[in-house]
């Protein structure tokens, strides 16, 4: 079967090529920007590159889980490398908009209040630290039950990813509006089947994330 294939191969490789594989494309958005392969203007280019790929690697991540869940398919010890890559292109995507867009310091904290869609940005981005800091061996075993509580921060980290994408976006543009439809989908996955009553109330049976 293709599932037995699957993760067959996924036993093989070790969790670590997740790193080496993830920091590929940021090589590539950064060559195109210096040989002018991102068009008229490279910054914007690879800022808007940067934040996308950070969408599609949480995306990536929200999908371990289902897949898993309903098709057999076990890619569980990627999970945690692809939450890290997923932070590094954050950053990557803040700090060229930090250091090569806006440049002047004052207009950045300026920018964070009085754009909804930065705040949006900044405010995923904060939440996104406490699990960055924790995605580590001592950290679950240190907070146990209270790690995978912590870390489902991810669901409304990828909510306000998408979020942002729609936001940035001039007018209504089909691809931010796919994303969030597709992170939608896979948040509504993990609502437990019946736990939503008559009265609309959740029940307390857990989720896996």
């Amino acid at each position: 079967m293709i599932k037995d294939t699957i993760n067959g191969t996924a036993r093989k490789v070790p969790a670590w090529f997740v790193y080496i594989l993830g920091i590929l494309p940021a090589a590539w958005f950064l060559y195109e920007g210096l040989t002018g392969g991102s068009g008229a203007d490279p910054i914007k280019a690879l800022e808007h590159e940067l934040g996308e790929f950070a969408l599609k690697l949480l995306i990536l991540g929200l999908c371990i889980t289902p897949l898993r869940k309903h098709l057999g398919v076990n890619l569980l010890k990627f999970r945690r490398a692809i939450g890290v890559m997923t932070f590094v292109y954050v950053v990557l995507h803040l700090l060229v908009w930090l250091v090569l867009d806006v440049q002047i310091v004052s207009q950045i904290w300026a920018d964070i209040l009085k754009r909804p869609y930065i705040t949006v940005g900044m405010v995923g981005f904060a939440l996104m630290i406490p699990l960055a800091m924790t995605s580590n061996n001592f950290s679950v075993r240190k907070l146990g039950v209270r790690w995978r509580k912590l870390h489902k921060l991810t669901y409304g980290i990828a909510f306000l990813g998408a979020l942002h994408f729609v936001m940035v976006a001039k007018g209504i543009q089909l691809e931010p509006l796919l994303y969030m439809a597709v992170v939608l989908g896979l948040l509504a996955l993990r609502i437990p089947k019946g736990s939503l009553g008559i009265t609309g109330r959740f029940t307390r049976e857990s989720v896996d994330n």
